[in-house]
């Protein structure tokens, strides 16, 4: 995906702001990845107010005040981290070098959102977890697949409205075009991007502890492949896994690198939810060969079948509820520890990962 494409695909929801303008200050850097105009997009709508961007290249900077006039850009990260007004950093830097940049926003005294995968490795996570403990900052992660899916919202309200029971599994399905000459060179070295389970997979687990309730879980099984694209050894272009909650539920996922150049967007992303009196299934970005708008929703429980079509209706409150998290410094977007679990799981996955030849 390129930054171009990435503008293209970052979710746009109507303003919904919880703060005036000025109230809540944050900060754009560490631009390699596409989804950190997701990112400004959901903090901007809900009433943030985006003063800074930084990152060494000065082509994505360009770019990057094009979509946003009016921020400043900045000389460097440290004019960024010594601005008093600047409440939160976002970044979507190299995976590598998320926690370390984390890490370095919370020791000056800001808050933290990064594009998952938050980490690449358990060091950096244990240096992260450090770090919270000890300045009190958050260490937030765009887990875009919930969060920034209007689909995916509503079916977490179904769940805690009971429509379908207690959740009993989890299926996750994370497709995903390779379109291999808009990519950087650290998307196929394994050091730099993590490994498939550990970038992709983030999303799925994240899902999986919040749909099924999970505060912990074990992996059970996971598998890793180059099938396709053996002109770059360090891609693993498939991975899935099977994960048991702390409270019996079950998960599997499957993500790969793998969507035909015929299917009308970037991945045929899927999940369905398994209850004792129902079930969900989402369809977030497209219907293949019916609708070409995702956000659809199917619900079967005791009073019937349901379809609902949930696009421009739902909107993201996540963000609103992070930016008042961090003003009163409470925990009602995501909890820390949910973040944190959601990425040690993922990369535990990676590391236990058989890899098939």
């Amino acid at each position: 995906m390129t930054m171009k494409d990435g503008m293209n695909y970052a979710p746009q929801g109507k303003p919904k702001p919880v703060v005036r303008a000025g109230e809540f200050v944050f900060a754009a850097m560490a631009l390699n990845h596409g989804h950190i105009y997701g990112m400004c997009n959901g903090l901007t709508e809900a009433g943030g107010t985006l003063k800074w961007v930084y990152d060494p290249d000065p082509a994505k900077v360009e770019a990057f005040l094009r979509k946003y006039p009016g921020v400043r850009a900045a000389s460097s990260e440290q004019e960024i981290l010594q601005d008093p007004e600047v409440k939160l950093v976002a970044a979507a830097a190299i995976p590598c070098d998320r926690g370390p940049l984390g890490v370095r926003v919370m020791r000056h005294g800001k808050d933290y959102f990064t594009d998952k995968t938050p980490f690449t490795s358990l060091d950096q996570l244990a240096e992260a977890r450090r770090a919270v403990a000890e300045t009190g900052r958050k260490y937030a992660v765009y887990y875009s697949e919930r969060l920034h899916v209007e689909s995916a919202v509503f079916a977490g309200q179904l769940v805690k409205d009971g429509a379908i029971g207690r959740v009993v599994q989890v299926m996750g399905l994370g497709p995903h075009r390779l379109n291999a000459p808009s990519r950087p060179d650290w998307f196929f070295r394994k050091a730099q991007y993590g490994g498939i389970l550990c970038d992709i997979g983030s999303h799925q687990i994240e899902q999986f502890l919040y749909y099924a309730g999970c505060r912990d879980a074990e992996v059970l099984q996971s598998r890793v492949a180059n099938y396709r694209n053996k002109q770059y050894p360090e891609l693993e272009d498939f991975g899935d896994a099977m994960l048991r909650g702390d409270n019996g539920a079950s998960h599997y996922f499957r993500v790969d690198w793998l969507t035909p150049d015929g299917l009308s967007t970037w991945g045929d992303g899927r999940t369905v939810i398994l209850g004792t009196d129902g079930y969900i299934e989402l369809r977030k970005y497209v219907d293949i060969a019916r609708q070409p708008e995702g956000d659809q929703l199917y619900l079967v429980n005791g009073e019937g079948e349901h379809r609902l079509e949930l696009r421009g209706k739902v909107g993201y409150p996540y963000f609103g509820e992070l930016i008042l998290d961090c003003l009163n410094r409470t925990e009602t977007a995501m909890t820390q520890e949910h973040a944190f679990k959601a990425a040690e799981l993922c990369l535990k996955a990676q590391e236990l990962a058989v890899r098939v030849e």
